[in-house]
């Protein structure tokens, strides 16, 4: 599945060949399943590689978490550090959405229609959403420093294309919560990519 719903799926596209390039390296794929600890598939979890030898990325890239029917949509978002986020109101109601997370605090008080101004995640880490006049309305934002990322399908699988080298792979599922740690293991690409998974001890 993409890796974002909410961003431009070809700006991503062109931050990871980019990557690529200055690695002077070819992406091949690689399959990641996502679990529990029971071996139930996790999805939307965020799943991430950290190129051996390659600093913090960053990103100007845009993305948008919209509000329909008194919900956050998507729920779940996954995004490089540097991306603007913008959160258009497609309801007839007002909303107030809010975030107290330490990478990046905010609120947008009781609007219609779209914020002049996006929400720069210029952090890695995890931001809880919510609403101040919507309690039910919960979404997660999940900022990652490196530009190869995705979030998982129903059956807790994502595809990223990745190049050839010793890596760390990296997953994060919204169970775990704000604070929740990322589960990570060495991945080893070769030539004709390879395949990683990660149990996740994933909350209720």
């Amino acid at each position: 599945m993409p890796a974002l719903t909410p961003t431009r799926p070809a700006a991503a596209g062109m931050l990871a060949a980019a990557l690529l390039t200055s690695l002077g390296a070819t992406a091949s794929p690689v399959n990641v399943t996502v679990t529990d600890m029971a071996g139930k598939p996790l999805a939307d979890a965020a799943v991430y590689v950290i190129v051996k030898g390659q600093p913090a990325a960053t990103t100007s890239a845009t993305a948008e978490i919209g509000q329909r029917e008194r919900q956050f949509v998507p729920s779940v978002t996954v995004i490089q550090t540097g991306t603007s986020v913008s959160f258009p109101n497609f309801d007839t109601v007002r909303h107030h959405v809010y975030s107290f997370a330490p990478i990046r605090s905010f609120e947008l008080k009781l609007y219609a229609g779209t914020p002049a101004k996006p929400v720069v995640f210029d952090k890695p880490g995890t931001a809880a959403l919510g609403c101040n006049v919507h309690d039910r309305m919960s979404a997660w934002v999940h900022v990652v420093d490196t530009p190869i990322f995705a979030k998982t399908d129903a059956r807790g699988e994502a595809t990223l294309d990745v190049p050839a080298g010793q890596h760390l792979l990296r997953a994060w599922h919204f169970s775990q919560g704000e604070t929740g740690l990322p589960a990570e293991a060495p991945l080893t690409v070769g030539a004709s990519g390879g395949r990683g998974a990660l149990r996740l001890q994933a909350g209720s």
